[in-house]
């Protein structure tokens, strides 16, 4: 407690250490905090007030935009990546990039136009010469040019003869002009037998309607599923509404029964004339003649070519038919006339098939395709020179 003398006047007084307040002299009690004075007032130590403590120094804050944060944090991260970087690179641990190579684009080159293919010419007839002719007794215009299968006015322009040709007499020489031969037409591609019978077989064009499916179509036209996708070229049994099938008609199921008809091959086309040329000329120094045609595709078994040879200008009408398997025939020799007089053979094709045995063991041949158109060529007979032209 301090005692502080104001004045003479005033009373000496103290202050409570504990509130601060004053009191008199004598007080052993305060009457604001209830303090109490045990102690000497002598022994009292004045308490002094205290001094606002010295505030500790703050560090300025720094206030930042978050975009302004955002650019700081990228930038450092950016420069972490550089230093680790370049201590990767110290260590070799980071491959150098591999260049590039630069892609040329190498121009195209433009097709030279290609020449159009020129027409093949159609082969022309060769004028043949006319023949020597000697009247014989009997002998007509007419007969003269059936012979020859010339019209009777050619004769008559030949020979200077009146219209009528009534002035023929027994060893009259007559220079008859042969049938302007027809040219032969260019070899065409023949069909295989495959083609052949895919070609002939009857077909019908169908189209796929919505909820068709392939099993229900072959059953509609009775035709298996398996022809159907190999005419068409299926590879599963998905058809789709508006597509057109090939239906082949020509493998329909067998109807069922004991003993159900095989279906046979269609027949072949006509054969195709090669050698020799309609209407060409042979002498006796040819002893046989060979007829040429073009195969109408692979003959199976019991299948041949009929070759028919006919003397026309005979008066028996000699006539023989052969059957062959290849494409060509020899003229026996024995065919060849007899005597002076040329004689017109004429010749023609026609593939056949095998439709019995007869009694003696020799095949019964049926036609089995179109035949050939017919030809003709003019054969002399023996001891007679080549005809000069009059």
């Amino acid at each position: 407690m301090n005692t502080e003398n104001t004045s003479s006047t005033t009373k000496n007084t103290k202050i409570c250490p504990t509130c601060g307040t004053r009191l008199s002299e004598n007080a052993t009690r305060c009457l604001v905090c209830g303090q109490t004075f045990d102690r000497d007032e002598s022994s009292v130590t004045p308490v002094k007030k205290q001094e606002p403590a010295v505030k500790e120094a703050r560090m300025p804050k720094l206030t930042l935009s978050l975009p302004v944060a955002i650019g700081l944090i990228v930038i450092m991260l950016a420069i972490g990546a550089g230093i680790v970087f370049g201590v990767l690179r110290g260590t070799g641990r980071v491959a150098e990039p591999t260049e590039v190579p630069t892609v040329t684009i190498t121009p195209s080159l433009t097709p030279t136009p290609t020449e159009e293919p020129t027409s093949t010419p159609m082969p022309t007839p060769t004028e043949l010469p006319p023949l020597e002719y000697i009247v014989k007794e009997g002998d007509y215009c007419s007969t003269i040019a059936a012979i020859f299968n010339v019209s009777i006015q050619s004769i008559v322009l030949s020979n200077n003869l009146p219209a009528d040709c009534g002035t023929l007499y027994v060893g009259q020489k007559l220079s008859v002009p042969q049938p302007t031969p027809t040219a032969s037409p260019l070899p065409t591609s023949t069909l295989s037998g495959i083609e052949a019978t895919r070609e002939a077989c009857e077909k019908y064009n169908y189209t796929v309607s919505e909820n068709d499916t392939l099993s229900g179509i072959a059953g509609s036209f009775d035709v298996s599923m398996t022809a159907i996708k190999e005419w068409n070229g299926l590879t599963g049994d998905v058809v789709y509404q508006g597509q057109t099938l090939i239906i082949p008609l020509c493998q329909r199921n067998p109807t069922p029964g004991p003993t159900p008809t095989a279906t046979l091959p269609p027949p072949y086309q006509a054969p195709n004339l090669l050698l020799p040329a309609d209407g060409e000329a042979f002498t006796a120094v040819n002893d046989t003649i060979t007829l040429q045609w073009a195969s109408v595709g692979t003959l199976r078994e019991g299948e041949a070519y009929g070759v028919t040879v006919e003397d026309v200008t005979d008066g028996t009408g000699r006539k023989q038919t052969d059957y062959v398997t290849d494409t060509k025939f020899i003229v026996p020799s024995a065919f060849r006339p007899a005597g002076s007089t040329p004689h017109i053979i004429r010749w023609w094709v026609v593939p056949v098939r095998q439709a019995g045995t007869a009694l003696d063991g020799e095949p019964i041949w049926e036609n089995f395709g179109q035949p050939s158109q017919e030809r003709v060529f003019s054969w002399f007979g023996g001891g007679v020179s080549t005809p000069t032209p009059q």
